[in-house]
């Protein structure tokens, strides 16, 4: 990985970590809703689950590195889940693309810390 690919790593990976944090949030509360707020929720998650996707593309065409490819499928599966009306099966497989988005995210921050750029 370099500098360029270091950075926009855990840029990414930041900002995907946030993301796949509040759709898991969400998801989990949508149990305790009312059957049509439940609906309504379970398909803001899914955008929102859309939107973490497309911040996965971009990362994984900035930054090469296999993980992306993995959360990219993690997120996929998330979001078959959430628009089967199962979403609370998509936690798991946004919590597999937290651990590799940490992943990321932490190699690239010790490459910037090694460059001493952080």
């Amino acid at each position: 990985m370099n500098t360029r690919e270091a950075i926009m790593g855990f840029s990414q990976g930041e900002k995907v970590k946030a993301g796949l944090i509040w759709a898991s949030q969400i998801i989990q509360l949508i149990d305790g809703l009312p059957d049509g707020e439940k609906r309504a929720s379970a398909k803001m998650a899914g955008v929102l689950v859309g939107m973490i996707n497309k911040e996965i593309m971009l990362a994984r065409n900035t930054a090469a590195d296999p993980a992306w490819d993995e959360m990219e499928k993690d997120v996929e599966r998330a979001r078959v889940m959430i628009d089967s009306g199962v979403p609370f099966e998509a936690v798991a497989h946004l919590t597999r693309a937290l651990s590799r988005s940490t992943d990321v995210a932490g190699r690239a921050m010790a490459r910037l810390k090694h460059e001493e750029l952080l």
